[in-house]
């Protein structure tokens, strides 16, 4: 940014949250270019893993958001061979930079066993743990499978249903004692011991707490352009009272300024390498979990877009359905809708769509359909349904009524 802005309009703020990950930008023509993959992911900083298939894992769905049409294989391929990226607690189970690996240290350092992990309840937990890094060692990388079963206490109503050694693999992976190596198609992790995955200048490199959260704020500021002390902190869950001292630090050494936003009641900080596109002209999909919606509050102040999820919600309770994406035309967020993909009969499903006040039906349903149809090719169905034989700007006005 050419100088300092003491203040940006609501539509900047917009303009420098998008442009901050990536989705400024038209889509390319290339579909088996690393170097775009390499953009998107460190455009996005944090890639959520979540493997719900309704559609597609939402991870991916990020970077259709940002290239459309990729091939997905090839991707994985870079993502789990290039040792550029790995998977690491971060915002949650997530794709994280190789070179964030010391950064996240003293989160493993702490890591323990959820409390309703069955390891808990294991007489000779210590022995059984030793025992599984052992077999990794001498045997090379695993999956749960491929550990003998552990009769475990038995399961009560609400208990995650993984097999003990899982849970025990899952542990390893907290601590930093394996890394994955990359998943199978079912989307089973593989795990390996760190030093044939992670290269060892990150897994040498100590970073103190103060210092390694300083740099995931200043990583955050810049995958999200501007933001409030609390929209810095979720973006690698650390505690807001810890974040804060550390976002005075990086205001000091004016890598953060402070800004006032249209319409936010709170203190913003707008990141020095932010940029203010002048427009915003591509339309796409967001995966559920995307940076830009993930922190819900956020998307309210920035796009007054109140999102849920309704996954885990009663069916009769749903308000807008069971798997709705956000949809973004230029700098806004004007619809949301419902997709499911049906293999078997080889469709995409437009369950439901919501259109968003102020938006403009014909522009929202042109840009949508579209997108759609790109969408249902390349994930290899033949043609895109909507409910109830509807069309669009049906489906809208039903939404609306």
């Amino acid at each position: 940014m050419a100088r300092a802005r003491v203040q940006l309009s609501a539509s900047e703020a917009r303009r420098v949250a998008l442009a901050a990950q990536g989705l400024h930008r038209d889509r390319p023509a290339a579909q088996r270019d690393v170097r775009l993959f390499r953009r998107a992911l460190r455009d996005i900083g944090v890639v959520q893993l979540d493997f719900v298939n309704v559609l597609m894992p939402a991870h991916f769905m990020m970077i259709w958001s940002r290239l459309g049409a990729y091939d997905r294989q090839y991707f994985e391929d870079f993502l789990y061979q290039s040792g550029e990226f790995t998977e690491q607690w971060a915002h949650e189970a997530s794709i994280v930079p190789t070179s964030d690996w010391p950064l996240l240290g003293h989160r493993r350092r702490r890591f323990e066993p959820w409390k309703n992990s069955p390891l808990n309840q294991l007489d000779d937990l210590d022995a059984y743990l030793c025992a599984v890094l052992d077999r990794v060692r001498q045997d090379g990388a695993v999956t749960s499978n491929d550990l003998p079963p552990v009769k475990g206490p038995a399961r009560k109503p609400g208990d995650w249903h993984r097999s003990i050694p899982r849970w025990a693999l899952e542990f390893h992976f907290g601590r930093g004692n394996l890394a994955v190596r990359r998943r199978l198609p079912n989307f089973q992790r593989i795990y390996d011991l760190p030093e044939r995955i992670i290269d060892e200048r990150h897994r040498g490199t100590a970073v103190p707490k103060a210092a390694a959260q300083r740099e995931l704020l200043r990583q955050a500021a810049s995958r999200l352009g501007v933001a409030t002390l609390n929209d810095l902190a979720d973006f690698y869950r650390i505690a807001p009272r810890e974040a804060r001292p550390r976002v005075m630090e990086l205001v000091a050494e004016g890598t953060l300024s402070e800004v006032a936003i249209e319409g936010w009641q709170e203190q913003a900080y707008l990141a020095a390498d932010a940029c203010v596109p002048r427009a915003i002209t591509g339309a796409t999909l967001l995966s559920p979990f995307d940076p830009l919606a993930w922190f819900r509050p956020r998307a309210k102040r920035l796009f007054n877009f109140d999102y849920r999820i309704e996954i885990y919600v009663p069916a009769a309770k749903r308000r807008w359905g069971y798997y709705v994406l956000p949809f973004l035309v230029g700098e806004n967020l004007v619809a949301r809708v419902d997709l499911k993909a049906d293999r078997q009969n080889r469709e995409l499903l437009v369950r439901s769509a919501h259109l968003e006040s102020g938006a403009d039906p014909e522009r929202v349903v042109a840009a949508l359909s579209t997108e759609l149809a790109e969408l249902s090719s390349w994930l290899g169905l033949d043609r895109v349904c909507i409910a109830d034989g509807a069309t669009l700007g049906e489906l809208f006005r039903q939404g609306r009524d």
